[in-house]
């Protein structure tokens, strides 16, 4: 599992970790972590131009250290000093390994590559003019962020006013939460984790890895049969939309349950049957799929999902109908379709879909997942797991109805909603980038390549038994 950490929980780890370490030694060992990842990047020290952009505290600290070892190993090093208080056994130790500071911009030389050392963890959002400049001067050079990209909101992911833009950020002792979270994620280029060996306590907010998913994915057990496999049956389409449950059935049909039930219209029925002729009609689930292309039904498909007393799955034109706590459920809302539920702007859920998602999830007290380039999945306790797979490709009509099925045949399979939530949305984007293979793609091709996905994540030892 990859964590991410408050600042708050991060500074009262190290605090305890430097209690019983010599006096500078997390700094040392940050540094260490941070001048191997430019020496990587850059391909080797010995010649090579390095700039820092350095401010005040224990950030600035770290990229005047790791200066002085790159400096120690025949690198040029020149240090901007953006502030009055830079870290003086840092700068120093720059000095003494034949670097060089200054505070005019005018007498830098053009480098290789910039480390972004500005603001810290503890940084309020956007920079300083100075800063700004500086970054705007040696645009095109690869930067190299320490910790995080400066002038980010650390805790929420949110952005307000210029920030750095890195190429590859090096955190240490664990991942924050704005390397995993929208729009600021996107800032943080590729991450490498400095380990510092903190004893950390649960984190805000984790991303599923390979290993994860697999422990997570339904098995079936030597004595399994569909039934026990779990049964997830699916409400959607409409004369208007019939793809939708077309897309919305292709997904459940993964062979992630046992069977797949289709309800609703019966022009729509016919065409879902000859599309998939292993699915059958009304009769007993142990989770719905609603919503998808349900138009004008899709109030009364809701009901009568709601009716069984399962699990649900609630997308699309059912979002709509939502008007209480729906304990159990998985709600799947694009940014529009939660500012419409949540009566704010859209833009208000981009710029905080952290703060939103988890609001939605008190709100109705059920998981809800936020589709987005890096999508949340929150329970109403705020627990929220990121879907880091995925492409941009998968922008495209049909791709959520296909999400939806997985995830509801997920929780007829067994797991728990926020397990079947941020689970499906994993497979969903590993599966688009599979199909994609660097190219365009369509919702179909990601239904068609889940199968291949599961099996490929399940190709490793233990996973969970299901019979």
């Amino acid at each position: 599992m990859l964590r991410a950490h408050t600042v708050e929980q991060v500074r009262r780890a190290e605090q305890e970790a430097m209690a019983s370490l010599p006096e500078g030694a997390l700094m040392q060992r940050a540094a260490a972590g941070l001048s191997a990842a430019v020496v990587d990047l850059l391909d080797g020290a010995y010649g090579r131009r390095v700039l820092l952009l350095v401010g005040a505290g224990d950030n600035g600290g770290d990229a005047l250290w790791a200066g002085a070892r790159l400096a120690g190993r025949g690198a040029g090093v020149e240090a901007l000093l953006l502030s009055e208080h830079a870290h003086e056994d840092g700068l120093a130790a720059l000095v003494a390994a034949g670097g060089r500071a200054t505070r005019e911009l005018d007498e830098l030389t053009h480098p290789e590559v910039v480390v972004d050392g500005i603001v810290g963890i503890g940084g309020r959002p956007g920079l300083r003019p100075d800063a700004v400049a500086a970054l705007e001067r040696f645009a095109g050079a690869p930067v190299v962020a320490v910790d995080v990209p400066s002038g980010v909101d650390v805790d929420t992911g949110e952005v307000d006013g210029p920030h750095v833009r890195a190429d590859l950020t090096v955190t240490f002792g664990t991942h924050k939460v704005a390397h995993l979270v929208d729009p600021a994620s996107t800032a943080s280029g590729a991450l490498h984790l400095v380990d510092l060996g903190l004893d950390l306590p649960e984190a805000a907010v984790e991303a599923l890895q390979p290993a994860d998913v697999r422990g997570l994915l339904p098995r079936p057990g030597p004595v399994a049969q569909k039934y026990t496999r779990g049964v997830v049956g699916v409400r959607a389409g409409s004369g208007t939309y019939p793809g939708a449950a077309l897309l919305a059935v292709a997904g459940a049909n993964s062979g992630l349950a046992g069977m797949v039930r289709y309800v609703g219209p019966p022009a729509v029925a016919d065409r879902v049957r000859a599309a998939h002729p292993e699915v059958v009609g009304e009769g007993r689930v142990q989770a719905w799929v609603v919503g998808p292309g349900g138009g004008d039904d899709a109030a009364d498909m809701l009901a009568a999902a709601r009716a069984d007393d399962v699990p649900v799955v609630v997308d699309a034109d059912a979002l709509r109908h939502v008007d209480g706590p729906l304990s159990g459920a998985v709600l799947t809302p694009h940014a529009g379709e939660l500012a419409a539920m949540l009566d704010v702007a859209r833009e208000e859920v981009e710029a905080r879909p952290l703060e939103h998602a988890r609001a939605a999830a008190r709100r109705w007290d059920c998981v809800v997942l936020l589709k987005g380039h890096h999508t949340l999945v929150a329970d109403p306790s705020g627990r929220v797991r990121v879907t880091t797979t995925g492409v941009p490709w998968l922008a495209t009509a049909g791709a959520g109805d296909v999400l939806a099925g997985v995830i509801g045949a997920l929780l007829a399979a067994g797991l728990t909603p926020f397990d079947a939530a941020s689970v499906g949305s994993w497979l969903h984007g590993a599966a688009a980038t599979e199909a994609a293979d660097g190219g365009p793609l369509t919702a179909s091709r990601v239904a068609v390549q889940v199968p291949r996905t599961v099996r490929d994540t399940l190709a490793a030892p233990t996973s969970r038994s299901l019979g």
